[in-house]
């Protein structure tokens, strides 16, 4: 266990209460850096009807080549009032010379994916490398997301999905506003 009384465990250059620099790797995704909240509609052959849902998603980033990104999500109902919990995602995103991206992103549900792409100052567009299910998890072969920064405070997200025997199409979009 660490003593307080003694020094810290990190170099003064990296105290956990002070953001660390972005490695320059980081560059073309800088403007993701943040808290961003909005909402979005979805839809899919296998479901009754569209629906709308509001998302939450950070990225962060600890000085070193990679951004930890996580994305929540609540169905809303007809008033935009929250009905329940849906979508959560975790994950890293390493960034590579050239402003190439591979993304490692998992699900509670089983999901696991592995996407790779490009970033440019203003936009990240992911493909589906690999996908990996646990034994239960519902059937996923592919994703494509798109997330685009419209002005310094406004990001887009667009998702297609192939699931469940379906091919590649459109699934989710959303508008969300900077929060932090």
């Amino acid at each position: 266990m660490f003593d307080h009384a003694q020094k810290p465990p990190y170099p003064d250059a990296l105290r956990p209460d002070e953001a660390p620099a972005p490695h320059a790797l980081l560059a073309p995704v800088l403007g993701l850096l943040g808290t961003w909240a909005g909402q979005g509609s979805g839809e899919y052959p296998t479901l009754d009807e569209q629906f709308t849902y509001a998302q939450e998603v950070t990225f962060s980033h600890d000085g070193r080549p990679f951004l930890h990104y996580e994305a929540r999500a609540w169905l809303l109902d007809a008033d935009g009032s929250p009905l329940r919990p849906s979508a959560r995602e975790s994950g890293w995103w390493r960034l590579q010379p050239e402003g190439r991206v591979e993304a490692l992103i998992t699900q509670p549900t089983g999901i696991t994916e592995i996407s790779v792409g490009h970033a440019d100052d203003r936009t990240v567009d992911l493909s589906t490398h690999e996908v990996a299910l646990t034994p239960t998890a519902k059937e996923v072969t592919a994703t494509r997301r798109r997330y685009t920064l419209t002005d310094e405070d406004t990001l887009t997200f667009v998702h297609d999905l192939a699931a469940v025997g379906r091919p590649l199409q459109h699934h989710l979009s959303a508008r969300l506003q900077r929060r932090g």
